[in-house]
């Protein structure tokens, strides 16, 4: 099939360059003209664990191209997904729909025959029905369905997320698109994907709430990790011990500085923002965004405990600095507010992170940047873990310690024994665990 995907984003780049390997026909459009020439040239905008090599090998193959020009792409295509960004609007936290309703006019001016409309971009309940209603009145000729297909994709594992879905869920309300959309996955369909249609309203609602109960998760073990702090209990175990049950799960179980990304934080917020005005407030997930945001800086705090309540002039590595491993992304990353703790309190930073302290740069100010972990602990009166990276959990702590200023190691991932990191003559302070290191 010929397939269009209007912008060339994260979710955009990834699911157009699946869809080419499954065998169709893509052009990715995207109005930054910067951004084409470079991956024109092969550059990736984004790291995304083999995503380089998957694009170099279907713009050989002659499936895959990037363009400017919405008018030729769109005319000569099928499909037509919308992958634009929605942030969080300023001011009152609404999805920011501004991206999505210029891509519907744009399509909508040059769409020809039949063409399904598949908005792939997360938006909230009733945003098909506006797109629709735009592409009526800017081309009451148009022969189109309006679609909702949302994505799951976590970052650092993109494209297995894309080929071996838990579901691809579709949203119609015009039969016609069913068919369609069924022979876009078909090699997914094939693999016994399951392929959940619903209606337009319910398939938007679906991204929302799966997002905001995965966020809800990871703010209940982070509130069990305080708990077991006060009570002498492990959170490890409480987590395996709960998630053992088939009805809860191991997932996104894990305790830590709080969930940050594009998603959890801006889906949260507009899903609580829909309900207010549907008078039908979510008052979980308002507490879910309350705690998580009083999260990152109280692990701030935790780092100031754990150097004994003064950290005026000390100097802290921080390492780990993207919302989580394998992605360069910095977006409401908790190393941000955790790293403005620590200057509000008269700390001097150093950090490093494998893929994301280009884009570091552009969001944290007054931090210096070393080439690698020992290189940030060089001098430090602390060593802080923020972003669990493969790169930092096999440390060597003799190395470490012989560069520190002081041996200090506070773990906020709870990637290393309480054992193994004291036995080296490091204090160290994890997450919900005992604070004398007796585990099991």
């Amino acid at each position: 099939m010929r397939i269009t995907m209007i912008g060339s984003g994260y979710v955009g780049l990834v699911s157009g360059v699946c869809f080419a390997d499954f065998g169709h026909d893509v052009i990715c459009v995207d109005k930054d003209a910067s951004k084409i020439e470079a991956l024109q040239r092969g550059e990736i905008p984004i790291f995304e664990p083999g995503l380089e090599s998957l694009v170099a090998d279907n713009v050989r193959a002659g499936r895959l191209s990037f363009t400017t020009n919405v008018e030729t792409s769109v005319a000569d295509s099928d499909v037509v997904f919308i992958a634009v960004g929605t942030p969080s609007r300023r001011g009152d936290g609404h999805a920011d729909l501004s991206y999505v309703y210029a891509a519907a006019r744009e399509i909508a001016e040059h769409v020809k025959d039949f063409t399904v409309i598949v908005t792939k971009s997360t938006v909230p309940v009733g945003t098909g029905d506006e797109v629709e209603r735009i592409v009526r009145e800017t081309n009451p000729q148009a022969d189109v369905a309006v679609v909702s297909n949302p994505e799951f994709l976590r970052e650092g594992a993109a494209i297995e997320d894309f080929k071996r879905p838990d579901r691809i869920v579709i949203g119609l309300n015009d039969e016609r698109a069913r068919g369609v959309m069924t022979e876009v996955y078909r090699p997914l369909y094939l693999n016994q994907a399951p392929l959940l249609f619903t209606s337009r309203r319910t398939s938007e609602l679906i991204k929302y709430a799966a997002n905001a109960f995965l966020a809800m998760k990871i703010t209940f073990i982070n509130e069990m990790a305080d708990l077991c702090e006060k009570v002498g209990a492990n959170v490890q175990e409480v987590s395996r011990g709960i998630g053992l049950d088939g009805r809860i799960g191991s997932k996104f179980l894990h305790a830590g500085p709080g969930y940050g990304g594009s998603c959890f934080p801006k889906d949260t917020l507009a899903l609580a923002k829909t309900a207010q005005d549907f008078d039908t407030p979510v008052r979980l997930i308002e507490t879910t965004i309350s705690v998580n945001d009083n999260r990152k800086r109280a692990m701030g705090r935790k780092v100031i405990a754990a150097m004994g309540g003064d950290i005026r002039g000390k100097t802290i590595a921080v390492l780990g600095l993207t919302f989580k491993p394998n992605t360069d992304d910095m977006r409401d990353s908790p190393a941000i507010s955790v790293i403005q703790t620590l200057q509000d309190a008269g700390a001097t930073i150093t950090g490093y992170d494998p893929e994301g302290m280009n884009n570091a740069r552009l969001v944290i100010d007054g931090i210096s940047y070393a080439e690698d972990a020992y290189g940030a602990a060089r001098n430090a009166d602390a060593l802080v873990i923020v972003t669990e990276w493969n790169q930092f959990r096999a440390l060597d702590f003799a190395r470490l310690k012989s560069v520190m200023k002081s041996p200090v190691l506070v773990d906020l991932r709870n990637i290393y024994r309480h054992d193994e990191v004291t036995k080296h003559g490091f204090a160290y302070t994890s997450v919900g665990r005992p604070m004398n290191g007796a585990e099991l």
